[in-house]
């Protein structure tokens, strides 16, 4: 077993070895750092081999382009879209997907272990992992105490590329049955469109008023498209 592995590792030493200097991400990474390496190189990694026709980092040039070389985008390939490249199998598109989506957790966490809303960005950031790539519309709700710090996110609905239904006595039932005193609502619109519809507008302003009752304050809206969000509160209109 042992002769085995390493006349493995021999055998793609020399490999990385025969490439150009720029086409050898692995020894980049180690000799100069992981902020030197372009995102091809990164994602060179992760395939670890091209095919008989191209370097993993040629391949990984070529997936690029085929998302205009937008990383978000790239975060939307399903096991299919990278399957259909030609050096890319299973296990390889498995690998990207899951670092993608470890990726977009790491937002979360960040803020989560900050665990305090301080900025609409906070929010954004929290939700990217839920809604960034989401083809359908969903709404979900952050409640907070007050001082502002996280107690739960709550998804209310789910619905079709073109809308979903909020529900206030759900939203409102949620942030009483967890001593919430302030609520932020969220949710997507897949078109990547972020400006707020007359509905998202009357909805707001319905949940604010109810609030006021409850002693319960919507503190902010925020609507998130592929890589930018809206906020209600920023724009003065909350």
């Amino acid at each position: 077993m042992l002769l085995i592995f390493n006349n493995k590792y021999m055998l793609e030493f020399q490999n990385i070895k025969q490439w150009a200097e720029d086409d050898r991400p692995r020894e980049k990474l180690i000799l100069k750092g992981k902020s030197s390496l372009s995102d091809a190189e990164l994602l060179a990694i992760l395939l670890r081999s091209g095919s008989k026709k191209e370097t993993a980092v040629d391949l990984s040039k070529r997936i690029l382009h085929q998302v205009s070389d937008n990383l978000v985008e790239l975060s939307k390939m399903n096991l299919g879209d990278f399957t259909a490249f030609n050096g890319i199998g299973e296990a390889k598109a498995l690998s990207i997907i899951a670092a993608l989506e470890l990726g977009k957790r790491r937002r979360e966490a960040s803020i989560a272990n900050k665990g305090k809303i301080t900025s609409s960005k906070d929010v954004f950031e929290f939700f990217q992992s839920n809604l960034s790539d989401s083809q359908y519309e969903e709404f979900w709700i952050l409640l907070l105490n007050r001082a502002n710090k996280i107690i739960k996110k709550v998804l209310i609905s789910e619905g079709g590329i073109t809308g979903t239904v909020a529900d206030p006595k759900r939203i409102f039932k949620a942030a009483i049955e967890q001593n919430a005193t302030s609520i932020i609502l969220c949710h997507n619109h897949p078109s990547g469109n972020i400006k707020p519809s007359d509905a998202d507008i009357k909805l707001t302003n319905k949940l604010k008023e109810a609030g006021s009752f409850l002693d319960i304050s919507i503190l902010d809206h925020i609507i998130m498209g592929d890589d930018t969000f809206y906020s209600f509160a920023d724009e003065g209109i909350l």
